[in-house]
């Protein structure tokens, strides 16, 4: 009776894991999907998207491969900062990459010469975008490495978190502007509106961030292990 049990609360553990992991990749391709929106709008990109296409630019690799490799040397300064990784963490890291370079290859998206369909394009990919972020966050799976980096920065320094996505915005923006990446309209637009558009959708989908609980490397680790 008592394995019966076991086994049927295994099986609950697997079935909701996997649940939350399609849930993580399928947010983490929705944000891929809103970043090569934004980009296509082509009046101005997000500011790590900016740093990502000036570095592309500079060293010839795809905008997928340079996110992936840029993703990698920041999960590496979160665990130097002693900032806590989860699953969540090193898929994204890899996955919203690769489905960027998957969805650029594909050519679905064109890119706009008209500042008004590019400002239509603009909004669009930045509400995928906030989709997105509710998908792989709800996962439970832990944060994001560019989300990790900034609450890494905000534990080392004491400053306010907000003013530290500022400055963390800030200092990438002007890195990619130098390396080449376009800073326009759609910078400002991605800056100030960004927020508004994940607050509209998290109320959209009666979604509070702060009520989940992440699991970092060991705890999924454990969790998985001991089904």
């Amino acid at each position: 009776m008592f394995g019966e049990a076991g086994d049927t609360e295994a099986a609950s553990t697997m079935k909701q894991f996997i649940f939350r992991i399609t849930s993580l990749m399928f947010g983490l391709f929705l944000y891929a999907l809103g970043v090569v929106f934004a980009i296509q709008a082509n009046i101005g990109y997000a500011p790590w998207a900016v740093f990502h296409v000036g570095l592309s630019h500079k060293t010839g690799l795809s905008i997928g491969t340079v996110t992936i490799l840029t993703g990698v040397v920041i999960v590496a300064l979160v665990i130097v900062l002693s900032e806590k990784i989860g699953l969540g963490t090193l898929l994204n890291m890899i996955f919203i990459g690769a489905f960027t370079d998957l969805i650029f290859v594909i050519n679905i998206i064109p890119k706009q010469e008209n500042f008004v369909t590019g400002t239509i394009l603009l909004i669009i990919g930045l509400f995928v975008v906030s989709v997105g972020s509710y998908f792989y966050i709800r996962s439970g799976l832990s944060a994001g490495p560019r989300d990790s980096l900034m609450v890494a920065i905000n534990r080392k320094t004491r400053l306010p978190i907000g003013l530290c996505r500022s400055i963390l915005e800030l200092t990438v923006t002007f890195a990619g502007w130098l390396l080449g990446g376009m800073v326009g309209i759609g910078t400002v637009i991605s800056v100030i509106t960004i927020g508004f558009f994940i607050q509209f959708t998290f109320a959209l989908f009666k979604f509070d961030p702060k009520a989940v609980k992440h699991e970092t490397l060991q705890e999924t680790y454990n969790l998985l292990r001991n089904r």
